[in-house]
């Protein structure tokens, strides 16, 4: 049995929706979650600047000793992801992949559309491997750059919200598509809102339950697991102010936040 933490890390606390998840599926395993508050958000900046921030805290958590780091932004999935993997000693996994395949299973009429940052839409990821999965899938990418802000705000399902949802849609409803990848880590707060602009119709795809089992087949796979008949434990780290973050981190966690630690951006590329 392997007791070290898996690290799991975003640009934010949009990743709390992904790590509630792999806290349901892995109740026995210890995580290590770190938000890079100070840097928020990634989906404006340029890949490049994001592929780097992505690089320094994917070192930072390998200090850390973890086993296995799970990049829980898409942003970041887009933008670093491979580099990542080569340059980690430790497995490393994105959200990406697992939503692609889940909307290529999941369409019937083969029109699937994506909501996402500008950076995901730019980075042109998630077009690639729906293409590389069936080549004959019309994709509209929509980048939705009012969402975050919204759904991080003080009335996530107000008027403004629903808005901004109704007007994101628009091009993918008048395309008659029949799946729609929630590509950011934020959008499932809001599904209820998503879900009845698009309708039941419309297969609402997001990945955390995916990448959670993900997780768990690598840890199997690799022979990392930790002893199943013990309780995990789980630690957050923010770039940000820690008292922001166990606010805001309640809203996407659903879980008790009580300790957060505060991390220095000098201190993530500290040698």
């Amino acid at each position: 049995m392997d007791a070290r933490p898996v690290g799991v890390f975003d640009s934010g606390v949009g990743g709390l929706t992904v790590l509630h998840e792999c806290l349901v599926t892995l109740p026995h395993e210890d995580f290590v979650y770190l938000g890079d508050h100070a840097r928020l958000p990634y989906g404006p900046r340029p890949i490049d600047e994001v592929r780097e921030f992505s690089r320094e805290i994917g070192a930072f958590l390998e200090r850390q000793d973890v086993k296995l780091i799970v990049v829980a932004c898409n942003a970041a999935t887009s933008a670093a992801l491979p580099q990542l993997q080569k340059e980690l000693t430790a497995p490393v996994i994105g959200v990406i992949n697992p939503e692609a395949h889940a909307a290529v299973q999941a369409t019937r009429n083969r029109r699937v559309g994506l909501l996402a940052t500008q950076l995901t839409v730019d980075a042109g990821r998630y077009a690639r491997l729906v293409r590389d999965l069936d080549a004959g899938v019309e994709f509209l990418p929509v980048a939705c750059p009012r969402l975050v802000p919204l759904i991080e705000g003080d009335d996530p399902y107000g008027p403004e919200t629903e808005e901004a949802v109704r007007e994101y849609a628009a091009p993918l409803k008048e395309a008659g598509v029949d799946t729609v990848i929630l590509g950011c880590t934020h959008y499932p707060l809001i599904r209820p809102i998503l879900q009845r602009v698009f309708g039941r119709d419309v297969t609402l795809v997001f990945s955390a339950e995916e990448t959670a089992h993900e997780v768990a087949e690598t840890l199997a796979r690799k022979r990392i697991e930790n002893d199943a008949a013990r309780e995990g434990a789980y630690r957050f780290l923010t770039t940000g102010d820690p008292d922001a973050f166990r606010e805001m981190g309640r809203r996407f966690l659903q879980l008790p936040i009580t300790q957060v630690e505060h991390v220095a951006l000098k201190g993530l590329s500290a040698v």
